[in-house]
């Protein structure tokens, strides 16, 4: 029965957290802001695995994050009286070791706090046996049942390792409802609820492209997901907290992260082409129609190894002549180092204008990166040469950064491994270990057939415009491949855009992707397509192959190129 005694066929599931660094008030926050079953965290991504995992050789003790701690040491009490469990994967690489903390916390507060956690992802043991190779972390993303064991022997907090984002949402309500393993659809809902809600405000305007509509922006609340008995959910926030829940801004979080219409998990493989979006009321988004299928029989599996050293120096470049400026900077510099580093790539950043009425807005940035699996090679020996042209080089040569060592980078690549090769085990308050069996039914992902479109839009007239004065955008990183989404509002638009933004135009559009493999999907029932971009993030977003090494505005990129928009379209704008 659910701890709300208005409705025992939802569950209120609230998030704190979507990031290493999210708002540390935000725990404390939602649970005096109004109403929850379950809170969240969602603390781990690509890059925070391989922090966790530079602690962990510092110290064998941690490796989880360290911030999770502080809310509850703040919030513990609070969680316990509203009787608000709470489940987070900010365990990291050391669940068990999160875990122990947790109870010696709630120990020095004087409090009976029941403490589970999940483990058996971290594969960095096992990656030769696995034909993993030797990183530095390697964790398999689990599924949502361990944590439904955890929460069925009635834990406050179920603590867990690499999860996929969405599995702390969704072991909740499957625990409560009481799932089966091959309720696809239903658990598939749950996803989605999951995917909306884990990456904290986002869901509520935050990183928006309409930013703009928004009355109140100015300290986004964080998201409620009311999931039903059927799978079907509302998302939804606190009373009298900023931000907006609104048809696009679930839309935009829909749309972050994602590849094809099929939404591949250990547990279930979601059908984005099949989601139904709308307006249920202010502040509260109905998810509605989400079908499910078998999972995959892998398990993807996050890998991070130190990929070597990395060290930049950048030049500021006023006035007349940049283009010979930069090209005497590169032409010195690379002559005067006595070792030339394994990789040294240039990029001339042109934010000056002509005639400018300020200095900074006469300036462009010259940035020299360097790599090497040897320090020494882009430490001094780099940095060093580099402030020796300041008063041999062009006129006005100064530099934004300062001489100094270089510092190791990660690279991140996905592996797979056959589910039946990871342990799943949930560790129990009382520490009896519980042995979760992976999926028994599979399916092998494969693509969706390509969907009807609509007949193309009878234009007449148009008008050159930035392409986001009607379309909506949200990019994102899934290692070395950028993700950019891309939306609009009315049948009129979608028929538009469907037929106008295709992969070459894309191209078109952002240069930097002519070289790539580019994928196009589309989504009808969201009015949207998704490109996928291979490779333009290099090795993942420690390696910084681009000045905005997790594509967080490539989205916004787009929607600022002009193209020509039927006039009909842009009334009112």
């Amino acid at each position: 029965m659910s701890r709300l005694a208005d409705d025992p066929d939802v569950i209120r599931i609230g998030n704190c957290s979507g990031f290493y660094g999210d708002r540390l008030t935000a725990m404390r926050d939602m649970l005096e802001g109004g109403q929850l079953d379950v809170l969240t965290g969602d603390y781990l991504a690509e890059l925070t695995m391989l922090i966790l995992g530079r602690d962990r050789m510092k110290d064998p003790s941690l490796g989880y994050a360290k911030t999770f701690v502080k809310q509850i040491e703040d919030c513990l009490g609070l969680a316990l009286e509203r009787n608000v469990q709470i489940v987070t994967n900010a365990g990291g690489l050391n669940p068990a070791g999160l875990a122990e903390k947790l109870r010696k916390v709630a120990a020095e507060l004087g409090l009976d706090a029941k403490i589970a956690h999940v483990e058996g992802d971290d594969l960095a043991g096992r990656a030769a046996e696995l034909d993993l190779g030797s990183p530095l972390t390697a964790n398999a993303y689990l599924g949502a049942w361990g944590i439904v064991e955890c929460l069925n022997s009635g834990a406050d907090i179920v603590v867990t390792g690499r999860v996929t984002d969405a599995s702390v949402i969704v072991g909740p309500a499957a625990a409560h409802f009481g799932w089966e393993r091959a309720d696809y659809d239903r658990l598939a809902g749950a996803v989605v609820a999951g995917h909306v809600i884990e990456c904290s405000t986002q869901a509520t305007g935050g990183n928006y492209a309409f930013f703009t509509e928004l009355a109140d922006l100015g300290r986004p609340g964080f998201p409620i997901a009311e999931i039903r008995r059927d799978g079907s959910s509302v998302i939804t926030k606190h009373a009298g907290t900023g931000g907006a829940v609104t048809v696009d801004t679930v839309r935009a979080q829909l749309m972050y992260e994602i590849q094809g219409a099929r939404y591949a998990g250990p547990d279930v493989t979601t059908r984005l082409d099949t989601i139904q979006v709308e307006q249920e009321g202010a502040d509260r988004v109905l998810i509605s129609g989400v079908a499910g299928e078998a999972p995959p029989p892998q398990l993807k599996v996050s890998l991070n190894t130190l990929g070597g050293f990395r060290n930049e120096m950048e030049f500021v470049l006023t006035g007349l002549d940049i283009e010979a400026k930069a090209e005497l900077a590169q032409r010195q510099l690379e002559s005067w180092l006595t070792v030339r580093p394994a990789e040294l790539d240039w990029t001339l950043a042109r934010l000056d204008r002509p005639d400018a009425d300020s200095e900074e807005q006469a300036s462009a940035l010259l940035r020299c990166v360097v790599r090497d699996s040897d320090p020494n090679k882009v430490g001094r020996a780099f940095s060093s040469v580099a402030v020796e042209l300041a008063l041999a080089s062009y006129p006005g040569c100064s530099f934004t950064t300062l001489p100094g060592n270089g510092s190791p980078y990660g690279v991140y690549t996905p592996g797979f491994v056959d589910a039946g090769e990871v342990p799943h085990i949930a560790v129990l308050a009382d520490g009896k270990r519980v042995d979760i069996a992976q999926a028994t039914e599979t399916r092998a992902l494969e693509s969706v057939p390509a969907p009807a479109v609509p007949e193309p839009l009878a234009v007449s007239d148009t008008r050159r415009a930035p392409l986001g004065t009607i379309a909506l955008a949200r990019s994102g990183d899934k290692g070395g491949d950028a993700n950019i989404g891309v939306w609009v509002r009315t049948d009129e638009q979608w028929r538009w855009l469907v037929h106008t933004l295709t992969v070459d135009r894309l191209r078109e559009l952002l240069p930097e992707t002519a070289s790539l493999e580019v994928t196009r999907h589309v989504l009808p029932n969201l009015r949207a397509l998704n490109f996928i971009i291979s490779g333009l993030l290099g090795k993942g977003v420690a390696y910084q192959a681009r000045f905005d090494p997790q594509a967080k505005g490539l989205g916004e990129w787009l929607r600022s190129r002009h193209v020509d928009i039927p006039t009909e379209l842009l009334e009112g704008k």
